[in-house]
């Protein structure tokens, strides 16, 4: 019934895990600031929330996203 034609994979790839990671990160440690009430610390979680978005992006056109050229396919 369905064809899963343009299926993203959900993410199971080491370039949505590492970005995923680092923002997790960036997002708990900018809370954190932002409860000590440290801004400098909050816009610096903040910076690093766009170096993740940009680590993933990168590591997808390097090769390491869903159905990259050096990502192995699993079987499930």
């Amino acid at each position: 019934m369905s064809n899963n034609i343009g299926d993203p994979g959900h993410g199971h790839s080491p370039a949505a895990w590492t970005a995923v990671v680092i923002m997790l990160v960036a997002v708990s440690i900018g809370t954190l600031f932002f409860f000590l009430d440290v801004p400098a610390l909050v816009w610096a979680s903040a910076a690093l929330l766009v170096v993740g978005l940009l680590v993933g992006w990168g590591m997808k056109k390097a090769g390491y996203g869903v159905g990259g050229s050096k990502v192995a396919a699993k079987e499930h």
